[in-house]
This record gives C-alpha cells, structure tokens and sequence, in this order.
C-alpha cells in the first residue's frame, strides 16, 4: 500500500513577488532555454503520449502546461504562487494564443490535490518542486496517490549530487564538504531547500508502488564550463553535446536536474 504522509505548506517556498526575478534568471538565460530545449527532446521520447488528460503541478509560469495543451492534451494546471499563475494565465492567451478551454487553472499547493484536483490522472507532470518543500518524501507519495493505476508520473528534481559536484569546481570546498547545500536565506531564495538524490527518488517511488522506467539528466555538461558558449554556434554543439550523452551512464548522473518516468503498477490501490 501507498504510504501517505501528513505534510503542510509549512516550511515550502512559494515565489509570490518573484515572477520578474524567477522569470529573468531561469527563463531568460541560457540555463533556462537550455533546460526547456532538452524538455521538448527528451519528453515524447521518456512518455508515452496520446492526448491524454494531464495534470501539470507546480506549473509555475506555464510552459510545461502550454507544450503539453499545444499538442492535444486537456491540461489542468495548479500553482501555489497566485502571481505565477496570472502570468501563466496571460502568457498562454497572448503570448501562446490557446483557448481559454485548453487549461483549466488551479489555485493550489501541492497538498491541497487531494481535493482540488483527486484524478485520478493517466499522466501528472511535477517539474522542479519536489526541491522547495520542506518534506519532498511526503510529496510523492501525494503525487502516487493522484496517479491512476498504470499512470505515468514525470518528475523532474534538483539533483543534490550535481549541486554538491559545482560547488566543488566553484572552489567552495568546506561548502562541499560539510554538504551545507540547501539554500537558506533571502540572499538564496533561488537556491532549491531541498535537493534530493537519486536513490532519494527511486527509494520513494518505491514506497508508493511506482517503478522507474525512464531517467536522463539535463544540464549535465553546462554548469561545469569554464566558460559559457560564446556565440550561437557554439551554444548549439552544446545542446547537440546534452542530447547525446543526457540519458549515457554515468554522464546523466550529474545533471543539474534528473528527469524521471514513474509508472504506477497497474494492481497499484
């Protein structure tokens, strides 16, 4: 049987105020197009995919709900952040053009799924936070119990191993070494709070009867260069670089964020 969890919002971090800065630093820079581009490559090969609904959790400023609602998917986006999701919900009608019928908008935390949004889902798309809870083991275990038997659960988390590996290169040794990698702080609001490891992931998937069918890394090569690519040519051989190794071992290991496919045992209750 699953094991569920109490957890609460407390101690999660929300990006209430931060669109601007959010948006700017991981969307609007190489990382953030880079992470979007191994997205698009990597989803319809680790999914299977055909037009089934989705329920995109913390979908913070909508892309991942667009890309899915823009190739047939009946999208229910759900979002903590009510300055995230009115940015989504613009974005998508002006920016993106989809009719207000394509995604349907939730204002919710994680948490609150159980009743806000009960499935259960064929398919549940959880990119980038399980790391800003303060109990991410209780999370997935809320995202297991959304998932329909035989469902497919793409999550995509902070990999806390690669996070260890830069401050390393960085020469923040006793940083490195002490594992103080958690960002605390209004100075590091962007740092994850809780970066999880791989056995993490899989050890948890396990407790709630969900397998591991797919894993890559995004991000493998690109937060450990010296110096960022130089011109448009360059930035391609790196995306070119990234797809070739992103799902080779060990090379995924060491993405900045781990993509997973859960799929939950089809006897699963």
């Amino acid at each position: 049987m699953p094991t569920i969890y109490e957890l609460t919002s407390a101690g999660d971090r929300y990006f209430d105020g931060l669109v601007d800065k959010f948006s700017r630093s991981l969307y609007q820079a190489p990382r953030g197009e880079l992470r979007l581009a191994m997205l698009d490559y990597l989803l319809p090969q680790m999914l299977s995919l055909n037009h089934q609904p989705v329920l995109d959790v913390g979908g913070g400023l909508g892309q991942q709900a667009a890309w899915l609602a823009e190739r047939g998917h009946p999208v229910t986006m759900a979002e903590p952040s009510l300055d995230m999701l009115d940015y989504a919900q613009q974005w998508h009608r002006e920016a993106k053009g989809l009719p207000h019928e394509a995604i349907r908008y939730v204002h919710a935390p994680l948490q609150a799924l159980i009743n806000e949004a009960p499935g259960p889902w064929p398919l549940i798309t959880c990119h980038a936070v399980l790391e800003w809870l303060g109990d991410p083991r209780a999370a997935m275990a809320i995202l297991a119990s959304l998932l329909a038997p035989g469902g497919q659960l793409s999550l995509m988390v902070f990999n806390r191993d690669a996070l260890r590996f830069s401050n390393a290169v960085k020469g923040n040794l006793e940083k490195a070494l002490s594992d103080r990698l958690e960002g605390k702080g209004k100075r590091q609001r962007l740092t994850p709070i809780s970066p999880v490891t791989h056995s993490e992931v899989v050890a948890w998937g396990g407790e709630n009867q969900l397998e591991v069918t797919e894993v890559a890394g995004i991000r493998v090569f690109q937060d450990y260069l010296r110096h960022p690519p130089a011109s448009e040519k360059e930035a391609e051989t790196l995306l070119a670089l990234e797809k070739q190794y992103c799902r080779h071992d060990p090379h995924w290991r060491l993405g900045r964020y781990l993509l997973y496919t859960f799929t939950k045992s089809e006897t699963a209750t």
